[in-house]
């Protein structure tokens, strides 16, 4: 349908659920595209930490989470003013994320640290941090199960209970 020229290496996407915005880290840079879905145009969230990789959107879409890679550092991004309102370390080279259906946690794993970090959503408090195998890289919440699972580069997949 369309491309959309963002500049190096974007990674992470995220849709508000009125599917009225596309947000899209652009892990070369240290901004966030947001791109309004009407006429595809394109603003961005500047300097919101090195390299972005990985979006989740908030239940409701007021915030938004990035994953910064070349900080080890997850944050949280006011959508209306588009600034940054919280930060976190959470270990060597954070990927990728995955929210709680309430969203009221985060659930983070650390490539390099071979962690899972749980952070509180409503402001990056970390809650714990949980060994994985080597270089952790995927990871999904089963709400109903309260179950995270985290996939690992070094050929395993992990199953956590949510407590």
């Amino acid at each position: 349908m369309r491309r959309i020229p963002l500049g190096p290496y974007p990674r992470g996407i995220a849709i508000d659920a009125a599917r009225k915005v596309a947000y899209v880290a652009v892990m070369g840079s240290s901004d966030i595209a947001r791109i309004g879905l009407r006429r595809f145009t394109v603003r961005y969230l500047r300097g919101v930490g090195a390299a972005p990789r990985h979006l989740v959107l908030a239940p409701g879409g007021r915030y938004l989470f990035a994953t910064l890679n070349g900080e080890g550092r997850v944050v949280r991004i006011d959508t209306r003013s588009g600034r940054v309102i919280a930060s976190t370390a959470t270990g060597a080279a954070p990927r990728s994320m995955t929210i709680s259906p309430d969203g009221s946690a985060l659930y983070v794993v650390n490539y390099d640290s071979a962690t899972v970090s749980k952070l509180r959503a409503r402001d990056l408090r970390l809650l714990q941090t949980v060994a994985t195998d080597e270089h952790p890289i995927g990871i999904t919440y089963d709400g109903p199960a309260h179950v995270v699972w985290v996939a690992c580069y070094s050929g395993s997949i992990m199953v956590f209970r949510d407590r």
